[in-house]
């Protein structure tokens, strides 16, 4: 397709329309197809949290009496899926990138589907971890593939909203799951007349949306990214049009559309320069991971990718959930008040407290709101770890105290649902070039997973050994948090994922700015203005305030 004499001057703004909940409102169809690929996150809590709740029922203990008494079985039944996860996570990039974000949403359901049905119809203590096993594998691909497809279909300005959908996602299938335990216990009785379909209905009501999620794909976008990376353009522009419902001559849709290409072409030809030679898929796939490691801005984008999934499993978010329960029984409540106090109120509180993240991120910035969150987590440790050290053997005789540390795990858990429950997420998906970005959403995405692995091996012990000094261990990690994000990392809300080299670095070298303008001179693509024999005032431009011109080219 030949566009030509567009001029783009400073006053034409590349963002699609406002951002925050005014953005959505305005997008409602790529809004749509958010919430429902999304629902991968609804799979993902739901598996997660169903667990919790079966494992207590008294008909699962008669089928499975190993499971039921045996502590450490337990822990390794849990443990089972984290690990599931974080390999599927692992690997899923090179499957991503073959057969498409889309299509890799159809086998992740595919599988999820396998594991749950092994769970559901489990008659001995192996299918129940073989079922958890696979299931944990697709959850991990759904973990890694669907703020990675978002992040790719999304404008700039409603990007963080849209990928934070993901983690309203988990706490609405965290919900569902207890609230759908409270209920089916009561199937045949609470005791020994409690029928199987108590424990075996619930996990099997989970295929239900993966089944709708899997049949939806066929009706899904394919990622634009993904389509220039195969070289398929008119499908780009066709779907581009599609998602931002624009005029087919809107200069926006030409600066996308060429900066998409541009990055791509540079990736490819960066490859080829510096892997001459190489034809095999799987070799150039593990030089790619490898320079994750040692290429110096990819590696800067790695541990700011990496550190959020270890710092978000240190703030102590499953410690403080693990903990609650006792918090609720020290200060007087027994039976079905705890359980929901402790489990059903911080579900909902969690799922409420992720709508402002929504509504607000891309408009406050990722910074913003890590720092605020990180001070109010720091704050509700800080209070229930003290409540802990002065009234821990005395809590029957200050019920206001337990109230009060009580209130502060609420406080604690809104504070993470809005911050960095959404933003761990989204700053993975949105800072990586084109030709690394799903090897290396996978990398970090595992790492939530290994460390979630960890932090649940350690926090039992943790509280035994050292009770209220938990709270201060994890406040540190709170407030290394704010520290690390106030010097360290990035602003990245409002900026497309091509423009992210400008922040977080990349096309440092002379040879790589060189390449970078002589592709943009390829495309038609100049900065007004600027000499097209200066590589590097042409790679210098500022895409937010600069004239553009587009001339002739071949899209």
């Amino acid at each position: 397709m030949v566009a030509g004499g567009v001029a783009i001057t400073s006053d034409v703004e590349l963002s699609y329309g406002p951002a925050g909940y005014k953005g959505l409102v305005k997008e409602p169809y790529i809004f749509f197809i958010s919430c429902f690929a999304s629902i991968g996150g609804v799979l993902f809590g739901y598996d997660q949290g169903v667990i919790s709740g079966v494992l207590v029922m008294s008909n699962f203990a008669k089928n499975f009496p190993s499971l039921a008494h045996d502590l450490t079985l337990q822990g390794w039944m849990v443990a089972v899926l984290t690990l599931g996860a974080m390999f599927g996570a692992f690997v899923n990039g090179p499957i991503a990138d073959k057969i498409s974000r889309r299509w890799d949403l159809l086998l992740a359901n595919v599988i999820f589907l396998i594991g749950s049905t092994i769970q559901a119809a489990a008659v001995n203590v192996p299918m129940v971890f073989v079922g958890r096993f696979i299931a944990g594998l697709a959850i991990g691909q759904l973990s890694m593939v669907v703020p990675l497809y978002l992040g790719e279909l999304a404008p700039p300005n409603i990007r963080g909203s849209l990928i934070a959908l993901q983690q309203l996602g988990i706490t609405v299938g965290i919900m569902i799951a207890f609230w759908l335990d409270y209920g089916t216990q009561h199937i045949g009785g609470t005791g020994d007349g409690q029928s199987e379909a108590a424990w075996r209905f619930p996990l099997a009501l989970q295929c239900l949306p993966s089944l709708i999620l899997g049949a939806g794909t066929f009706f899904l976008p394919y990622s634009p990214r993904w389509l220039m990376s195969k070289g398929r353009e008119e499908e780009v522009r066709a779907t581009l049009l599609r998602l931002r419902r624009v005029d087919p001559n809107d200069p926006r849709l030409t600066i996308e559309f060429l900066d998409i290409k541009a990055a791509c072409i540079f990736d490819n030809e960066s490859v080829a320069a510096r892997f001459p030679g190489i034809t095999s898929r799987f070799t150039l796939s593990l030089k790619q991971y490898q320079e994750l490691f040692v290429v110096r801005h990819l590696n800067r984008r790695l541990i700011i990718a990496c550190l959020l999934q270890i710092i978000q499993q240190f703030t102590g978010i499953n410690a403080i959930i693990y903990y609650a329960p006792q918090i609720f029984t020290a200060i007087g409540l027994t039976g079905n008040s705890v359980d929901l106090l402790a489990t059903g109120v911080v579900g909902v509180i969690n799922f409420f407290s992720t709508i402002p993240a929504i509504m607000f991120l891309d408009r406050w910035g990722r910074r913003k709101v890590l720092i605020i969150g990180a001070v109010n987590m720091t704050i509700g440790h800080l209070i229930v770890g003290t409540l802990y050290a002065v009234y821990e053997d005395s809590w029957a005789q200050h019920h206001a105290a337990g109230w009060g540390a009580a209130v502060f795990v609420w406080y604690f858990i809104a504070n993470f649902a809005f911050s960095i429950g959404c933003v761990n997420w989204i700053m993975p998906s949105e800072i990586f070039p084109p030709g690394v970005r799903s090897k290396a959403v996978g990398v970090s995405i595992s790492t939530n997973w290994l460390t979630n692995f960890i932090v649940a091996l350690i926090t039992p012990r943790m509280l035994k050994a050292i009770t209220f000094g938990a709270f201060y261990f994890f406040m540190a990690f709170c407030i290394i948090l704010g520290v690390w994000v106030y010097l360290c990392v990035p602003e990245t809300k409002g900026l497309r994922i091509e423009e992210m080299d400008k922040i977080v670095g990349g096309n440092q070298g002379v040879d790589d700015m060189a390449r970078m303008a002589n592709i943009r001179r390829r495309l038609g693509l100049y900065a007004t203005g600027a000499d097209s024999g200066e590589e590097g005032s042409e790679m210098g431009i500022d895409q937010k305030n600069a004239s553009y011109e587009v001339t002739h080219h071949e899209a």
